[in-house]
């Protein structure tokens, strides 16, 4: 117990210490972040700012995670999957900010590398680590997927990943937010007697808090899509080991309502010509109807804070049950 709390420290302390290090040297590379001409104008001002900054957070992360938790299987498949991620944000922020290319990685592409995470993700948990196709559902006990179970990974594994891609869009809104959701996964791993995946959630959350001193309102940095997809891939594979997919939809509801205004507007656009909020995703939305930027970012991280004290609260009374 005693490691979960020193792994959240210590990734706390690398992130902090490693922003004055990688901070000047993605500035001298020039990898400044772009600003979306249809966004809100107050963004303007941010365009330039440092991006690539998860790189700050998966280092913190990984060297916590090896230091206090060793080299089990699950540990390198949540490392794997989640550098794996970073890898694939990487490339697509280098082509974005050093090729010029605005739209980064094409969508097959960035699909296939999800495709392959997301195979390896249902191989490994059902074939090596033999935790079979099942998942849990609250209050109801647990149902076979049989073979379905890849398809259903893939969807749990995308959508975690795109939803905090998503989220990524105001200052301190996205790693403020893991954080909140980091913890929550990292009481649940304790729950379900998997103290090794709790020490690489609450060095995900210490890693997050260290990286917030730098990307809080006015951000010095940007995680970009490198530490946003690792993040969203984080999650999803904790959720996946502790059997809590379905449960992941209420940690990460404000991931999930970001994700679904930009459905929602999508659909109402091309079906009725009409949009539902003013932006998307729905963060922009309080913006544009005139909400500071830090009162976003606050609520929605309360939002996220009552979201996982309800999803630990599901998860006691199930377990009080006897249906998990």
């Amino acid at each position: 117990m005693q490691n979960v709390f020193f792994a959240a420290v210590a990734a706390l302390v690398i992130a902090l210490a490693a922003g004055p290090l990688v901070i000047p040297a993605l500035r001298r590379l020039k990898f400044g972040q772009s600003i979306r001409q249809e966004g809100p104008q107050r963004h303007y001002a941010k365009s330039g700012t440092p991006t690539m900054g998860g790189v700050i957070i998966l280092s913190a992360l990984t060297i916590s995670t090896l230091f206090f938790a060793g080299g089990s299987a699950e540990i390198w498949l949540c490392l794997f999957i989640t550098l794996g991620h970073g890898l694939i944000g990487f490339l697509d922020d280098f082509i974005k900010v050093a090729l010029k290319r605005s739209l980064g990685l094409r969508a097959r592409e960035k699909l296939l590398g999800q495709i392959i995470m997301s195979f390896a993700l249902a191989y490994f948990v059902t074939t090596v680590l033999g935790l079979g196709t099942d998942i849990w559902i609250p209050f109801a006990g647990t149902f076979d997927f049989g073979p379905f179970y890849y398809v259903l990974i893939f969807f749990v594994l995308v959508g975690a990943t795109n939803a905090v891609n998503l989220t990524d869009g105001l200052d301190g809104l996205a790693a403020g937010t893991t954080t909140v959701a980091a913890l929550a996964y990292m009481a649940i791993s304790l729950m379900v007697q998997k103290e090794a995946l709790a020490i690489f959630s609450a060095a995900l959350a210490g890693a997050c808090v260290g990286f917030l001193k730098y990307n809080a309102y006015p951000a010095k940095v940007f995680m970009g899509d490198t530490g946003s997809l690792a993040l969203g891939g984080a999650l999803a594979t904790v959720a996946v080991l502790t059997k809590t997919e379905l449960l992941l939809v209420v940690v990460g509801g404000v991931f999930v309502a970001e994700a679904l205004s930009v459905i929602i507007q999508v659909i109402s656009f091309k079906t009725t010509g009409k949009r539902v909020f003013r932006m998307s995703p729905v963060h922009h939305h309080f913006e544009l109807s005139g909400w500071a930027e830090t009162k976003v970012v606050k609520t929605f991280w309360l939002t996220g804070v009552l979201l996982a004290i309800v999803a630990v609260l599901v998860l006691l009374i199930s377990r009080a049950g006897g249906v998990f």
